[in-house]
């Protein structure tokens, strides 16, 4: 213990001798540099998560960005080093490297691919005079991307066994087919709709199927929180018990979570597209209509994502008068606290997976 404070003042005191005039908050090991109790926090936070630069990141930049956390972490940083350098090393490392098996996350399945590698999928969920074949095909595509994302993002600490993704991957696949075809094929057989209004129509199909799709997926992902319950914390932090009431809000929070954040990449691209389509531009040149909507989909995605992840907190708050009279007695705090998503099933939601690197922290 001594060394390990001798160590953390070391490479505190080695970061802040050369940060005095850095804008950069003084920099903490496996921690989010933006504070999580704000909108803007989160806003600015999850903008870091989803930035598309790291993609580019040679394997040379990876090895510096490791070794400068190392030297921080053992006390070892050379003259000079800034918060601002030590921030950037820390975002590299963690939107590349797996934080628990420590190899390299596939591209495409990475926090950072998510808006490039998906908004192909997310123009194919929006292409219009969706066929039963199409519209099977881009669900599919759809839901196989996320579960490979989750996949690869999951909490490899405590492995899970593969029937659990499984069970949750056909469950989200299913539903998310069954009920696009559904609707597709209601407002096929609409006859009081004109041509131009089922065109707009089917345009926003994608939504209540991909939005019920990921219910779907959390209520057979977390289902044994019900039953076992999940941890709740007091105001210092300390583990107050297990709460099966807890669980139904987490998982209630989850899930309209899970409605809301395909809302603006999938309702916005529709509504902004159906106006786009009436001006004389693209009605004269109807080839356009193909990257103007790419484009807009991008916008969505790029835009309105990390404002959507960004309306809820990750730890949520409930008062002890609500949970278990054990839990109750257990406390003396009015209210107690819980984490609202797990990463092995949210990946959009987990704080830089900071709970598990906080055992490395000499902070």
């Amino acid at each position: 213990m001594a060394d390990t404070a001798t160590t953390a003042s070391a490479a505190s005191a080695a970061a802040s001798a050369s940060n005095a005039s850095s804008d950069a908050p003084p920099f903490q090991l496996g921690k989010p540099r933006f504070q999580q109790t704000s909108f803007y926090g989160r806003f600015r936070h999850f903008l870091d998560i989803i930035d598309p630069r790291t993609l580019f990141v040679t394997e040379k930049r990876l090895r510096e960005a490791v070794q400068l956390l190392e030297d921080y972490k053992h006390g070892t940083l050379r003259p000079g080093v800034t918060n601002e350098q030590l921030w950037s090393a820390q975002k590299i490392k963690q939107a590349i490297l797996h934080p628990d098996t420590n190899e390299k996350i596939f591209m495409p399945f990475r926090m950072s691919g998510y808006i490039p590698f998906g908004t192909p999928i997310v123009v194919g969920l929006l292409l219009p005079n969706q066929t039963l074949a199409s519209t099977v095909f881009w669900q599919w595509l759809n839901q196989s991307h996320n579960a490979c994302v989750n996949y690869a993002n999951r909490n490899a600490t405590k492995p899970s066994p593969a029937s659990k993704f499984i069970q949750g991957y056909l469950g989200a696949v299913i539903s998310a087919v069954s009920i696009a075809v559904g609707l597709n094929v209601l407002v096929q057989k609409a006859n009081k709709f004109t041509p131009a209004t089922r065109l707009l129509v089917q345009r926003f199909v994608p939504f209540p199927a991909v939005a019920s799709a990921n219910i779907c997926n959390v209520v057979l992902m977390r289902y044994g929180e019900l039953e076992e319950g999940i941890d709740v914390l007091d105001a210092d932090g300390n583990l107050v018990g297990s709460s099966k009431i807890a669980a139904r809000h987490a998982l209630l929070e989850t899930a309209l979570t899970r409605v809301v954040l395909p809302m603006p990449i999938l309702v916005l691209p529709p509504i902004v597209m159906s106006m786009l389509e009436k001006t004389a531009l693209l009605q004269a040149r109807p080839r356009l209509l193909l990257p103007v909507h790419s484009l807009v989909c991008l916008a969505a995605f790029g835009l309105a994502l990390p404002l959507a992840i960004s309306l809820f907190p990750q730890m949520s708050e409930i008062e002890t008068s609500q949970l278990e009279p054990e839990i109750a007695r257990a406390t003396s705090s009015r209210t107690v606290v819980y984490n609202k998503g797990l990463s092995k099933s949210e990946p959009w939601l987990q704080l830089t997976r900071s709970s598990r690197w906080t055992e490395e922290s000499p902070a």
